[in-house]
């Protein structure tokens, strides 16, 4: 069975994603340090982890594999998922893949490395819009159909 694993802290899309996974039949892993609002949804369970770095990310990435779908930011993490066969999906809509997960990877640290060498550098991203929402909601039901067809096969 398909599992829906979303790295919960500051994700701006758990409603949505809770949605189109009752919409599919799709248990629900919502995984944080803590501080998120229970769910009345049966289909989805609320993960609360230890307190520290990455505790939350190394939770999914044991977990996730083939099938499931993970919703995060987290660029380490969701090239760990995708190295186990996961469907990974950033908030924004935007799939993190196999042919992409390096180029991510670079990305991050080389961001991470002009912050390291301009302290005074300010600002971040650009702010979460609807547009964004609009893509992820695409994404995730197209990611969703994919990994229940998958489970389906393999199960059947």
């Amino acid at each position: 069975m398909s599992v829906l694993y979303v790295d919960a802290d500051a994700c701006p899309v758990r409603d949505e994603a809770e949605r189109v996974a009752t919409r599919h039949r799709v248990p629900v892993r919502m995984v944080s340090n803590g501080g998120i609002r229970p769910s009345r949804n049966p289909l989805v369970e609320i993960v609360v982890v230890s307190e520290g770095a990455d505790v939350a990310d190394m939770w999914i990435a044991d977990r996730a594999g083939p099938g499931d779908v993970v919703i995060t930011q987290d660029i380490p993490l969701a090239a760990r998922c995708v190295a186990s066969g996961a469907r990974v999906l950033k908030p924004n809509g935007e799939a993190i893949t196999g042919a992409n997960a390096g180029q991510a990877l670079a990305m991050r640290d080389l961001a991470a490395d002009l912050r390291a060498a301009d302290p005074f550098r300010q600002g971040g991203g650009r702010g979460f819009t609807k547009a964004d929402k609009a893509r992820f909601l695409d994404a995730l039901e197209r990611e969703m159909r994919a990994a229940v067809r998958e489970t389906q096969r393999k199960e059947g």
